[in-house]
């Protein structure tokens, strides 16, 4: 399937990417405003064309018909800091021209109950990234080194994003609205970022992997590079997707 974009829209996104300044790679403290960066291994100028227009992995097999529920609904103390619609990710570039998250019902439920779950305990989730249409995994890979593949998946396979049943997430505090200090910061592409990485502090260590059971809990499982990633156990029901957020009905 490939996605069509309205022209308008292309060159937002390519004039985005056009005057985005990159930096060095660069592993900075974790703090307010903080967030990982690296040199893409070309300009997101020239990649970004090439994403859009090509054309994601033929898949066979029955799979359940998507039905992607929007985070957002589903309970106003689950928090939104999307990233990719802003400049504040690793590629200093925004992909997203819409600050949205979708998960497939059954684990757009799943993640409801284990948001449920950490708030008995003074916490909620904030989400930084869900459904991901599978342009941008084609940039990601293109974009980012050989060495740290790793820390993004293969387009050829899509990622599990892309299948609507992969989330990106962290605590904050339901006291204060702030995010809790975690081993790393977010798509930190550095062994800080593993699950069982043992050095930072005591506390964002617990806090971590509080995480991880709470989400396992529900059904999903930690990616083992990745704390805050998280796929759902059905993810293989579900066909790669394409669609951007626009087609995806009005935000509510």
């Amino acid at each position: 399937m490939r996605i069509r974009f309205p022209s308008g829209l292309l060159t937002v996104l390519v004039l985005a990417a056009c005057t985005a300044s990159p930096r060095p790679e660069s592993l900075p403290p974790a703090g307010e405003g903080a967030f990982f960066h690296l040199t893409p291994l070309h300009p997101i100028s020239e990649l970004l064309p090439v994403a859009l227009h090509a054309t994601p992995p033929v898949e066979a097999g029955n799979f359940r018909a998507p039905d992607l529920v929007e985070l957002a609904t589903l309970d106003p103390t689950i928090h939104l800091d999307i990233r990719y619609a802003t400049d504040r990710n690793f590629l200093r570039t925004p992909l997203y021209s819409q600050p949205r998250a979708f998960l497939q019902r059954p684990a757009a439920e799943a993640l409801l109950r284990a948001h449920r779950a950490l708030a008995r305990e003074g916490y909620g989730l904030l989400i930084h990234d869900a459904y991901r249409p599978w342009y941008v995994t084609r940039l990601f890979w293109d974009a980012t080194s050989e060495a740290n593949h790793k820390f993004v998946a293969d387009p050829a396979q899509g990622s599990r994003h892309n299948r609507g049943c992969a989330v990106d997430l962290t605590l904050y505090s339901l006291k204060t609205g702030q995010p809790v200090e975690m081993p790393s910061l977010y798509d930190e592409m550095s062994p800080r970022a593993y699950p069982t990485f043992d050095g930072g502090s005591p506390e964002a260590r617990r806090l971590r992997d509080r995480l991880r059971s709470a989400m396992e809990a529900e059904g999903f499982s930690v990616y083992e590079y990745e704390w805050w990633h998280f796929d759902y156990r059905d993810w293989r029901s579900f066909a790669i997707q394409n669609v951007r957020f626009e087609d995806l009905g009005s935000p509510r």
